[in-house]
């Protein structure tokens, strides 16, 4: 995360509602580059000490404080770290690197590290799915990244990428994860390719996982279709999905072995849920909605 650096986990600012900073971080925010509804700021490790970007700096990592959210809204960050560490840890999905911090007075932000440039600071192209499925506010609206299914993210990933057979089973990983932990807005942006070494494109380190329960009653996906083309998705979430693992010409073997290995560590997630930086009913929340899905995801 910061090259073996050891870096304090306090930052040198006070939250960004602080009248005092809060000129600094709205000259930061004017660019930045990086989309979505929540404030992110553009963040450089400088020596031993993170600090906001100046407008010729290229930055490293992205901070992003407590969000504007219905509920709970002060455990954002709490929240999204647990879930990407959930995925890390316990069920090896390539994340995007990140830690939580916290301003002066002690209020926490969400920082993770960018993943589009290489170790020699070069960028490396990014594409996301609204993007690869050619949506956009001028051809589907303003919820341009709500629409279609997730099996329409497979054929995007058989267009575009060459190793596709590999790259299927960890996009199908993710699919369940995201449902399997209460992440209602796993929209067409938060699914991206990444530029290889090679020039050609693979899946991106996944992001913007969190239990977004917590903050908000939302469905439970966030594409309208859901998991698949309405015409097909009659029937038990499971079923849904192992219809999805066989359109994408997933083997039945790879397909059965993902969703035990997702459903066979409860011990695991429990035990991070309980030291992570949750209030104890937060965590009481987010082990029930876990284990409600895990309930539905259970083959046997």
């Amino acid at each position: 995360m910061f090259h073996g650096k050891k870096v304090s986990p306090f930052l040198n600012y006070s939250s960004t509602t602080n009248q005092k900073d809060r000129s600094r971080f709205n000259q930061n925010q004017r660019h930045i580059s990086i989309s979505g509804f929540q404030e992110k700021y553009s963040f450089i490790l400088d020596g031993n000490e993170l600090r906001l970007t100046n407008e010729n700096e290229s930055g490293q990592y992205i901070l992003k404080p407590i969000s504007d959210l219905p509920k709970n809204r002060e455990f954002a960050p709490a929240n999204e770290h647990l879930t990407m560490q959930i995925a890390k840890q316990i069920f090896k999905i390539e994340t995007a690197e990140n830690v939580l911090v916290f301003f002066k007075e002690e209020s926490p932000a969400y920082l993770t590290k960018r993943f589009d440039y290489d170790e020699n600071g070069n960028k490396l192209a990014v594409e996301d799915f609204a993007s690869l499925l050619a949506k956009s506010p001028a051809t589907d609206g303003e919820q341009y990244k709500y629409e279609g299914n997730y099996l329409e993210l497979f054929e995007a990933l058989k267009k575009y990428v060459p190793a596709w057979k590999v790259e299927a089973p960890k996009l199908f990983t993710l699919i369940v994860f995201n449902y399997l932990f209460s992440n209602g807005d796993a929209h067409l942006k938060n699914f991206s390719l990444i530029e290889t070494q090679q020039g050609d494109f693979k899946l991106s380190p996944a992001y913007d996982l969190l239990n977004t329960r917590i903050h908000i009653e939302d469905s439970d996906f966030a594409l309208k279709e859901g998991i698949l083309p309405k015409s097909i998705s009659k029937a038990k979430v499971i079923d849904q999905l192992l219809v999805l693992g066989k359109k994408a010409e997933m083997t039945e073997k790879s397909i059965t072995k993902i969703l035990q290995s997702l459903t066979s560590k409860e011990d695991l997630v429990k035990d991070l849920i309980e030291k992570s930086f949750l209030s104890e009913k937060l965590k009481r929340n987010y082990l029930q909605s876990y284990q409600r899905r895990l309930k539905k995801l259970k083959l046997i």
